[in-house]
């Protein structure tokens, strides 16, 4: 009431709606609102002295649910005819917009939303409270559970790439004492968020039980309250820390506030109006400080006690050891097998058995070294590359191969059971450029399937001599027979005379 007497003392003095807008902070739709019953009523501006309490009566006839905000509801008995209803999409989790429109259409209620939204509020006053009420948590153990949280610092200019990028800070806090690690990434990927937990692990010193993080896909593949899906790669590295990745709930930033709360503070005393020449260093400065800034301040949820000193006296020896050898940072790929029986893991292309085309594997990659899996078994091991293909042959079907593995050597192998001839032909060819002629030279020494290898060995001599060492070539001699057309006739065979001398016919007469 109070509120609607100064809009229209400010109206009778003669002001327009735009300067009570200004004035009063009202939005004009507003404001027409509630003057409408006064210009429909034919009343001007200024005609007569402002009376309030003639102007009080006017409003409280125009506005009846103003006069006394205890009877609302009572003003309203078309929406408490549908309590009930409204009870029940409640308990669905309708919202009161939604509400207020079926009750328009579905029930044929002309009540305006802000009409059914002060209802509801008023019959449903204790549902409304009882979903508001916080109840601590209470204080966590040491080294029981680290909150994480991902965190927008703002725009850096790179001087490396030269372009101005996003940066990101991977924070985590330890519950029980405060204690702070603030890591600037430029990625959020799996590599990055892994990286960052190790080296917070390393800053503290150890780990903790349970780690409390969102549920982004680097960590979380299902989010579920009681049966989350952890991302294979961030199971990997709880495994080898043994610590429990328990997954704050989706939309619910109370399950994690410890982290949420100096995500602001950092980025406005850490990064806000500072320079930073590059990556590492901007790392290096964040790790200093958090112990020389953040880990020195008094803070009112211990006590006002530093959490560096509460780290120091209490949570850093009950962290659990770190294993004697850092974590090797893994990534997993989901790949497609192809017809050409590989399947893509970041820029390269590895092989697989040929029975897994169409089907979809796991890709694991950690350090030099990439496995594929078939379920959970490994179907494949290569070496990891950074782009092109890494091929085994021994994926393929034999049948699908054999022409693949005809190298050069083999060829030459092949030509020297041939003979000269065709040894002189694949060394001839391989001499201008062995991979591109491979075909060629496969082709000749492939002869071998429809001819003896003599006859292979005269042909490639006869094109030799003819000065066209070709497949087509060699191969049309054969086909033709006159592999050996041009070649020296052989020798005839001379047979040695019986000379017996003279004295042998001599003998001969006088017998």
């Amino acid at each position: 009431m109070t509120d609607l007497m100064e809009l229209f003392r400010h109206w009778h003095g003669g002001r327009s709606q735009v300067q009570i807008a200004a004035a009063l902070g009202i939005d004009r739709k507003t404001i027409r609102k509630y003057l409408a019953p006064a210009i429909a009523a034919g009343i001007t501006p200024g005609a007569e002295r402002f009376d309030e309490s003639v102007w009080r009566e006017l409003i409280s006839g125009w506005f009846p649910e103003v006069a006394d905000p205890a009877v609302r509801a009572v003003t309203r008995p078309a929406i408490a005819v549908h309590h009930d209803w409204i009870k029940e999409q409640l308990g669905e989790s309708v919202t009161v917009a939604t509400i207020a429109q079926r009750l328009r259409d579905d029930h044929g209620v002309g009540a305006s939303e802000s009409s059914v939204r002060r209802y509801v509020t008023t019959a449903f006053a204790e549902q409304f409270a009882e979903g508001k009420v916080t109840v601590p948590r209470g204080a966590v153990p040491p080294g029981d559970e680290a909150q994480v949280d991902y965190g927008k610092l703002g725009m850096w200019h790179d001087p490396v790439t030269d372009r101005r990028v996003a940066v990101w800070a991977f924070a985590m806090i330890l519950a029980c004492s405060r204690m702070l690690f603030v890591q600037p990434v430029l990625r959020m990927d799996q590599s990055s968020w892994c990286a960052s937990h190790v080296a917070a692990f390393e800053y503290f010193g150890g780990a903790p039980s349970r780690i409390v993080c969102d549920n982004l896909k680097t960590g979380v593949d299902r989010p579920d309250l009681y049966d989350p899906q952890i991302n294979r790669a961030y199971a990997e590295f709880a495994a080898f820390y043994d610590v429990l990745i328990d997954p704050a709930r989706a939309r619910k930033p109370k399950d994690k506030p410890r982290i949420e709360r100096p995500m602001p503070y950092i980025r406005d005393s850490f990064f806000r109006g500072r320079t930073f020449t590059s990556l590492p260093q901007m790392q290096a400065a964040a790790v200093v400080w958090c112990t020389q800034v953040y880990g020195q301040h008094a803070h009112r949820g211990i006590d006002g006690m530093a959490p560096v000193d509460l780290f120091t006296q209490i949570e850093q020896q009950a962290l659990k050891p770190l294993p004697p050898r850092p974590f090797e940072h893994v990534v997993y790929h989901v790949g497609k097998v192809a017809p050409d029986c590989h399947v893509k893991a970041g820029k390269a292309l590895y092989s697989v058995p040929w029975r897994l085309i169409g089907q979809r594997v796991t890709i694991r990659t950690s350090g030099d070294i990439v496995q594929i899996f078939d379920g959970d078994e490994v179907a494949a091991t290569h070496v990891l590359h950074l782009s092109g293909r890494s091929t085994n042959f021994e994926h393929y079907p034999p049948h699908k191969v054999a022409y693949t593995l005809q190298t050069v050597s083999w060829c030459r192998h092949q030509a020297d059971e041939i003979g000269p001839a065709a040894v002189a032909v694949v060394t001839e060819l391989s001499e201008v450029n062995a991979l591109h002629r491979l075909r060629a030279i496969q082709g000749i020494v492939g002869l071998r399937k429809s001819y003896p290898d003599d006859r292979i060995n005269a042909a490639c001599q006869r094109a030799r001599q003819v000065g066209d060492v070709q497949y087509r070539t060699i191969k049309g001699i054969l086909a033709a027979g006159t592999e050996n057309e041009g070649a020296p006739a052989p020798a005839a065979a001379v047979v040695p005379a019986l000379l017996r001398g003279p004295q042998a016919f001599d003998t001969a007469s006088g017998q």
